[in-house]
This record gives structure tokens, C-alpha cells and sequence, in this order.
């Protein structure tokens, strides 16, 4: 088993970057791949779900989960996300009855579908600090109302010229995106050093598989060693070799857990010159060998999955 990457699915004569389904409808595109609803995909785009009723188990990189019903969850791009089965990870059903069975929306887009402004706003690049998301009661009225009408207009796409239609979705999506990010757990308060840091962290995005030093990405951006290191510390309290190092361990750690590939392999995959020195640097980090990580963190998801 390997983690399958998941493009973005084109959509002939609909919006460009924007689909809107259900989770019927995520089934069909995940199957499309060649894969089943269970295997962990890497999606290339941001996935919201939002869950009407129902249990949806699901798990996303290392944090397993159960979005309720009113609850959403989004996945950023590059994150591995996997569709448990209801029956390997709910609590135990109580005699007067199952579960109704899920139902809920699911949002597929790209950040290029939105406004610079809205993307900066709402910190798309950030991942949330809490899964899933719960609205409070007074956030909640408004954020399905939003939901609803993206819903009606997209699927409206007769009523209006394409361009228009397009427009309207946009600004739809802008604002539901934007009142998500703005819940408790969508993401944290904008600091000094931000853009610096932002620069920073998706360089690192991009090529944490090569470059493994903070002088490589100070060389590549421009700065400092110094300045990228302070940056980072305001940002999220590391520094920028910490933030380095915590995204290696981050990958290694999908990968063991979600696919079936040596830990060799693995290692290659990260940049690392040989077995003997990523087993070295995964210990130093997380306190296990990769081995020990697998195992342990397998038998935890069976042991989760079943309450």
C-alpha cells in the first residue's frame, strides 16, 4: 500500500478550480484513481467536508478523528487524509439503534480559484490547529448559510453566463473560507515576521526532500540564517532547523504509517543519504526507529478504531 497522489479532478463546464459533491460523489473520484475509499490519498487541492448527520472516522496525516454531525474538517493540500470505515473506528453503536448513515457536503478547490486577498486573509497555507472544526452556535447559522448558497448556485450553472456564474461561486467560497479560518482552531493571529516566515515555510514545502540545512533555504530566499531563524521562532516557537526537521519527521511518519514501503525507502524518499543515517536522525527526533514508530502507531489505530 502507497499513498496515492490525488490531482485536482477536472470538471468539464464547471467552474475551474471549485467542485462541489458530496461524499457519494468523493467515493466516485477516489475509485477513479484505481484506489478504494479506505486508501490514504494526498490531495493537491483543499478538501472541506461538512458533515449534515452522521459519523464520518477519518484520519488526517498522524490525527485520527470523527467529524460529527455540524462539524467540518479541512484538509490542505499535501496532507495525507484516509476514509475509515465506519465499523473499524466507531464507538460501539447503543441498542436502540445505528448511526444514521453520513451525509454532508464536500468542497474541492485550489487556492488559484480564490482572490490573492482572501487567500492571505484566510492563511491558506496554514494547516488548522484543531480537527475537526465545530462552529459555535452563534457562528454556526451563518457558515451553513453560506454553504447552502454556494450549493444552489453552483449547481445553477444554466441560469447565468459561465463568467458570471464563476464570479459568483468565488465570492461564495471566499466567504465561507474566510468565516472558517476565522473559528477558534482555523488558525492563529498574524505576527510580525509573517511574510518572512510564509516564505520560508513553503519553500521548505517544496523541497524539505533536498535541502535539509537553513542556510540552503536562507541562500534560495535571501536572507539570513539569523532572520529566518528568528521568523520562525514568532511564527510557531521553533526554529528554523526545529521547523526543518519537524516536517522530515512529519513525512517519514505518513509514510510509515500509510503506505507499506521499507523504512529505507523511505528514508530515500527524505533526501537522506543512507538507512543508517535517517534511522539516526528519525530516533533523535521522535524517540522510536522507524520500526518502533510503525508498529506502535499500527496497533494504536486498531486499538482507537475499536473504542
Amino acid at each position: 500500500m502507497d499513498v496515492v497522489e490525488f490531482p485536482f479532478p477536472a470538471t468539464p463546464g464547471g467552474p475551474p478550480g471549485l467542485e462541489v459533491t458530496d461524499l457519494s460523489g468523493w467515493a466516485r473520484r477516489v475509485r477513479r484513481l484505481g484506489a478504494d475509499t479506505g486508501t490514504p490519498v494526498r490531495p493537491g487541492f483543499h478538501l472541506l467536508f461538512a458533515l449534515h448527520e452522521g459519523r464520518l472516522p477519518c484520519t488526517v496525516d498522524l490525527t485520527e478523528c470523527v467529524i460529527g454531525g455540524g462539524q467540518w474538517l479541512w484538509v490542505r493540500p499535501g496532507q495525507v487524509f484516509r476514509l475509515r470505515r465506519l465499523q473499524d473506528s466507531a464507538a460501539p453503536r447503543s441498542r436502540q439503534g445505528a448511526d444514521p448513515e453520513p451525509r454532508g457536503t464536500v468542497i474541492l478547490f485550489q487556492p488559484s480559484f480564490l482572490g490573492a486577498a482572501t487567500v492571505m486573509a484566510a492563511q491558506l497555507d496554514r494547516r488548522t490547529w484543531r480537527l475537526p472544526l465545530a462552529p459555535a452556535p452563534e457562528a454556526e447559522a451563518p457558515v451553513r448559510q453560506t454553504l447552502a448558497m454556494l450549493e444552489s448556485q453552483y449547481h445553477r450553472l444554466s441560469d447565468l453566463p459561465l463568467e458570471v456564474h464563476v464570479e459568483v461561486v468565488r465570492h461564495l467560497l471566499s466567504i465561507l473560507v474566510l468565516r472558517l479560518s476565522s473559528l477558534p482552531g482555523g488558525h492563529r493571529r498574524r505576527a510580525a515576521g509573517d511574510d518572512t516566515f510564509r516564505r520560508f515555510q513553503l519553500a521548505v514545502e517544496q523541497d524539505f526532500a533536498r535541502f535539509h540545512q537553513v542556510a540552503d533555504y536562507a541562500t534560495a530566499l535571501g536572507y539570513s540564517v539569523r532572520t529566518l531563524t528568528r521568523a520562525t521562532n514568532t511564527a510557531v516557537g521553533r526554529s528554523a532547523k526545529g521547523f526543518i526537521d519537524d516536517r522530515l519527521v512529519t513525512e517519514a511518519k505518513r509514510l510509515l504509517l500509510h503506505t507499506d514501503l521499507a523504512a529505507h525507502t523511505v528514508g530515500e524518499r527524505l533526501g537522506f543519504p543512507s538507512a543508517t543515517v535517517f534511522t539516526r536522525f528519525f530516533r533523535t527526533r521522535s524517540g522510536e526507529t522507524p520500526a518502533g514508530f510503525r508498529a506502535r502507531a499500527r496497533v494504536d489505530g486498531e486499538g482507537s478504531g475499536h473504542g
